[in-house]
């Protein structure tokens, strides 16, 4: 590209910062993604953007994924050529967007992390009946009773649990309100830290979960509680609260097979988003099969019949 095409770029990095306002990380990410579709251009013999065709962005990401580049980048890629082309379209540069129907390879999704009924069970065995304690069985009961997200946990009030209706009302992404059940357990945990609350919230504190300052609780502090408690509890592994939703929607699939329900209970606005979980399901299936079935071979065992 000549100097008067790298000036579009530059004149579109400068629509970022100043209309935009982008942060500078993000600006130079452009940046460099443009100069890798300028250096490919080059090598294409393309002279200018508007030599650039649906084909050549095509092949652009082809390029990109032949040399290691992941599925995410190529589309951080192809979404920065987008919007540098529709910036020149605004400018009179050019007449379409080429990049409009081109996409990036299809990342392998990665299935979620949960922690097995057992495992649940023993982190959530929290001993104590001072505040902190109260507070904590409170928070991990309802997280996994619920399959709450953190911020949905934190940004509760009181009065969004009816404890005799055993339900919770939360505000989840884009502020789509969702009516919850809450377990047994979680019931009686809430109650208890209920009759605890004021020992540690400041006067006037209307959050749910308060911290020991009074306050409402940060999501790092309840990072922090869960981290503790299930050290506390043995688990020989890394433990977070959002393990907490994952398992909640894993154990209820496997128990209820009811996919439209778990996609309730989570608030997915698309159920392609919940059906992750019956990945999660077919393996414990498997590994029951595995176990109990008569006529299940397992792994490295010979074939009696052979």
């Amino acid at each position: 590209m000549d100097t008067a095409q790298w000036q579009l770029a530059e004149d579109f990095l400068g629509h970022l910062t100043a209309e935009r306002r982008l942060s500078p990380h993000t600006v130079k990410a452009y940046r460099r993604d443009l100069s890798c579709l300028a250096e490919f251009c080059d090598a294409a013999g393309l002279d200018s953007w508007a030599d650039i065709k649906t084909h050549h962005l095509r092949r652009f990401a082809a390029t990109s994924h032949g040399k290691g580049l992941s599925p995410r980048s190529i589309q951080r890629r192809l979404s920065g050529a987008r919007s540098f082309m529709n910036y020149l379209i605004r400018e009179g540069q050019l007449g379409h967007n080429p990049g409009g129907d081109v996409s990036a390879p299809r990342a392998p999704r990665k299935l979620p992390e949960t922690l097995d009924v057992d495992q649940m069970a023993l982190l959530l065995e929290i001993a104590g009946d001072d505040a902190v304690a109260c507070r904590d069985r409170a928070m991990l009961e309802l997280l996994y009773s619920s399959g709450l997200r953190l911020a949905e946990l934190i940004g509760l009030d009181p009065a969004d649990v009816d404890l005799d209706d055993a339900t919770v009302r939360v505000l989840g992404k884009g502020r789509k309100e969702r009516l919850l059940p809450v377990g047994r357990k979680a019931v009686a945990a809430v109650r208890e830290w209920l009759r605890l609350r004021g020992e540690l919230a400041a006067t006037g504190e209307p959050a749910l979960f308060v911290g020991v300052r009074g306050r409402r609780i940060t999501p790092r502090v309840v990072q922090q509680r869960v981290e503790y408690w299930a050290r506390q509890s043995g688990l020989p592994r890394h433990v977070y609260p959002h393990l907490f939703r994952h398992s909640c929607a894993t154990h209820l699939l496997e128990s209820s097979q009811d996919l439209r329900g778990v996609q309730e209970l989570l608030g997915h606005a698309d159920i392609s988003t919940t059906q992750v979980y019956t990945h999660l399901d077919f393996q414990h299936l498997a590994q029951i099969y595995d176990k109990a079935h008569p006529r299940a071979r397992r792994r490295g065992e010979p074939d009696d019949e052979a």
